[in-house]
């Protein structure tokens, strides 16, 4: 995958499959525009076919994680520091209502799904603001660390505006149908601490310990076997949709392909001489 610079975020690859994505222009909250969505989507894209990576860790420089959508009227990213990877949409005039519904579906709303749909690990490592897609973008990751200090929350009924880019879902999800309506409808902005007694975070951190455990999880993710890892990820976000018989099946086709993978065997070969296993190795090497 492309490493580097990308139109609002930089990627590095570093040891051990993990792959840290930086939210860097701090000087605008890390405000997402048209730009920076459509280089997310395709870096996710990327990293889901590249085999050096196995865990995201997903972050922000400066004040915020990622404070909500560019409301400020540059789009699809003219101040961008740096141009987008991929061609901007033509979305249609400014007054047609197609225009909202075709945006949402192309471009703000296929971050947080992009990131689902990824069999790929993600954690996010909240540094701050964490508001509106911001909050999405942690919220769809499947685990999510913050610091002391950080700040979580949608707020978008401040403006008149809908959590549009699926936000309303990820909260259910999170929190269940009353609580997600009492966050939303009273426009809340909670705290690490207040996250994390919500079920929104995992873990709260001091802020200088905050990448630290982040690169310690996602080292632990690594580490294990990937593709029953990823297979299992499937599974769990499947079965929240499914019957229990549904589910059964899903995994048991799933375990079928897993049982008999190099890490399997080696699994049980490391349990009966008493030793780590040594997952994701060359087949040969097994």
């Amino acid at each position: 995958m492309d490493t580097g610079a990308y139109s609002g975020f930089n990627v590095e690859i570093e040891n051990d499959g993990i792959t840290v994505v930086t939210f860097d222009q701090p000087e605008r909250m890390n405000t997402l525009t048209r730009g920076l969505k459509r280089d997310f989507i395709e870096m996710l894209q990327q990293a889901q076919m590249d085999r050096r990576v196995c865990v995201l860790i997903f972050t922000g420089s400066g004040k915020a994680f990622a404070a909500g959508d560019d409301i400020g009227g540059t789009g699809y990213g003219a101040e961008r520091l740096t141009p987008s990877k991929v061609p901007a949409l033509n979305y249609g005039e400014e007054t047609a209502q197609l225009r909202t519904y075709d945006s949402l579906r192309t471009t703000s709303q296929m971050v947080a799904r992009t990131i689902r749909h990824l069999d790929k690990l993600t954690i996010s490592a909240i540094n701050g603001f964490a508001i509106q897609s911001g909050l999405s973008i942690a919220l769809a990751s499947d685990f999510r660390i913050a610091a002391k200090g950080a700040k979580l929350g949608s707020a978008t009924l401040r403006f008149g505006y809908l959590p549009d880019e699926g936000g309303h879902w990820l909260l259910v999800q999170h929190m269940g149908v009353a609580r997600a309506m009492d966050f939303l409808m009273r426009k809340r902005i909670v705290t690490a601490e207040e996250a994390f007694e919500l079920g929104l975070v995992g873990e709260v951190v001091d802020p200088d310990k905050l990448m630290t455990r982040a690169r310690e999880l996602a080292v632990e993710l690594a580490n294990g076997p990937q593709v029953a890892m990823r297979l299992l990820k499937r599974a769990l976000y499947s079965a929240a949709d499914m019957t229990l018989e549904q589910a059964c099946d899903d995994i048991a086709t799933k375990t079928a392909i897993g049982d008999h993978h190099p890490d399997a065997h080696e699994g049980k070969q490391a349990f009966k001489e008493k030793r780590p296993p040594r997952f994701n190795q060359p087949e040969s090497e097994h």
